[in-house]
């Protein structure tokens, strides 16, 4: 059986993020193809081509999250990273309770998508040959770290996997925004992620 050619699929309207994502992915011995909105994509994405898809979560008619949401309807399971700025961050929680694979906050740092993508490639790879691992949400028992948490670590993080910014966490608590980012700085300490995408990951993969 021919080994499957697998390709990263950017879409996003800005075509010089199209073109920087393309030669950064090409640098790092990709196949990569390009396109300027999500019909377009559609038009020429088979289930049969391997890879997975670089979206960016807002585009002019067709968003990220609704090409995200048709992709499902029509049974075409490829893995998601969407590119996402600071704002948009409650989106980002949505789209990965609805499946996508992982998220990367804008500016993009070249150092962390390449690893997400090359993630999302292999898990692509391993769900054609029957052997990808079925995500199942971290609880006290399969990581003791979460343990570690206090209570008010623990209200915080749930507000955070709700989608919610760190000012809507402060008002709704009735805390300084300061405190409520030494909190969140001491969950990803407690739990070893670096990031919102890898909290995220932990719970809603």
């Amino acid at each position: 059986m021919p080994k499957l050619e697998q390709t990263v699929f950017v879409v996003d309207d800005d075509a010089a993020v199209r073109d920087a994502l393309s030669m950064l992915f090409r640098a790092a011995g990709l196949k990569v193809e390009t396109f300027p909105s999500a019909g377009s994509f559609l038009q020429n994405y088979r289930l049969e081509l391997g890879g997975c898809l670089v979206l960016d979560i807002r585009m002019p008619g067709m968003s990220g999250l609704a090409l995200q949401k048709e992709l499902s309807s029509r049974r075409l399971d490829v893995p998601v990273v969407f590119l996402t700025g600071h704002a948009d961050v409650p989106m980002a929680v949505r789209a990965m309770k609805d499946g996508a694979f992982d998220f990367i906050e804008k500016p993009i740092d070249s150092p962390r998508l390449i690893p997400v993508v090359l993630a999302a490639l292999k898990h692509d790879m391993e769900r054609r040959s029957g052997g990808a691992p079925s995500g199942d949400k971290l609880t006290v028992t399969s990581n003791p770290r979460l343990a570690e948490l206090t209570e008010r670590e623990r209200e915080i993080l749930d507000l955070v996997l709700e989608g919610r910014q760190t000012r809507v966490i402060a008002e709704s608590l009735g805390v300084t925004v300061k405190t409520v980012e030494f909190h969140r700085s001491r969950i990803r300490e407690k739990l070893g992620v670096n990031s919102l995408a890898e909290l995220f990951r932990l719970f809603l993969r």
